[in-house]
């Protein structure tokens, strides 16, 4: 195997490319996968750079989804060799093994089929980042909250872009919320009608504002999300899916109960088999794959370490697949 290796010792946690590891010594699980295809996301970018609160136990390897082709299972599993798979969430790339390797053995109920329509790259492009940002769409469709300005949060990173590529291309309005105003054409070719720097939410502000959207995306949190909350519009619902600020929620009450906002928790870690395949379906038809193709960077396996450090600075846009065979 050929893997990125992440462990901890006295001296602190370090990552290396390793060539050693035998499949004997892969996890528990029912199916064995040939890896072709992982990313760098935050968490990702986190657990490489020796960053605590993502890992869970070392040694580990790193990636929290993969792409890849079935190659061995177990009797009764319902997957069978040659199938193509996706996972992403379960804890893997935290707790169990990740995508960032050319080998994976992880449970049967873990994975999802790829659809028949989109490609292993553009399903790694897609990513965990990708599938968070669907299950954000499918909360605010179901909350009937897009009749109006929507607001995506973190807009230049993962779940920011493709959450606006989405709400864009099914013909929302979107404001997008950046603090690289540098980005700005960026962000406009995904879809954005406007642009606003994030400072003008980052700060700690009044419980009730000016009432402004109908729908928000926050990967955010902290006082940003609580001054969004302040500026939902009556019955409005904000999708929260990250904690990029701050994991704090300095809030009151006031927006919930004098404007009847609803704040909905997105969790793409435990997201239940019905809920994935409906939200993969989903990004398979409404993503415009030109549009992912452009805000896609494809790297090897030996430069994930230099991205990592690049993402958790935030000076990456986009999404970066690893091509875990190169």
């Amino acid at each position: 195997m050929r893997e990125l290796w992440v462990d901890k010792d006295g001296t602190g946690i370090r990552s290396e490319l390793r060539e050693s590891l035998p499949d004997d010594e892969l996890m528990p699980g029912d199916v064995t996968i040939d890896v072709e295809f992982s990313s760098i996301n935050y968490k990702d970018g986190l657990a490489i750079t020796g960053q605590p609160g993502v890992i869970r136990q070392y040694p580990l390897i790193p990636g929290i989804d993969l792409v890849g082709t079935v190659a061995a299972v177990e009797a009764g599993s319902r997957w069978t060799p040659g199938d193509r798979v996706i996972l992403n969430g379960w804890g893997v790339g935290e707790a169990h093994h990740g995508g960032l390797a050319d080998r994976a053995r992880v449970k049967d109920e873990w994975l999802v089929a790829l659809p028949d329509n989109l490609t292993a790259e553009r399903a790694a492009a897609i990513g965990t980042a990708g599938f968070t940002a669907m299950l954000c769409v499918l909360a605010l469709e179901k909350a009937q909250a897009l009749d109006g300005e929507v607001l995506v949060t973190g807009a230049a990173g993962g779940v920011g872009s493709l959450a606006i590529a989405l709400l864009s291309g099914l013909g929302h309005r979107v404001v997008a919320s950046t603090g690289r105003l540098e980005e700005i054409d960026y962000l406009s070719s995904l879809g954005a009608s406007a642009i606003i720097d994030r400072a003008t939410l980052s700060q700690p502000g009044k419980p009730l504002q000016k009432q402004r959207w109908a729908g928000a995306v926050d990967a955010v949190g902290g006082p940003t999300l609580a001054n969004v909350l302040a500026q939902t519009i009556y019955g409005g619902t904000v999708a929260s899916c990250g904690l990029a600020q701050s994991a704090d929620l300095p809030t009151t009450v006031m927006p919930f109960i004098l404007r009847a906002v609803t704040l909905t928790g997105i969790n793409s870690v435990q997201a239940p088999q019905q809920l994935r395949s409906a939200a993969w379906e989903r990004l398979a038809v409404d993503l415009d794959m030109q549009l992912l193709d452009s805000l896609t960077t494809t790297i090897g396996l030996s430069d994930a370490r230099s991205v990592a450090e690049t993402i958790v600075a935030g000076r990456v846009r986009g999404r970066t697949v690893v091509d875990v065979r190169a």
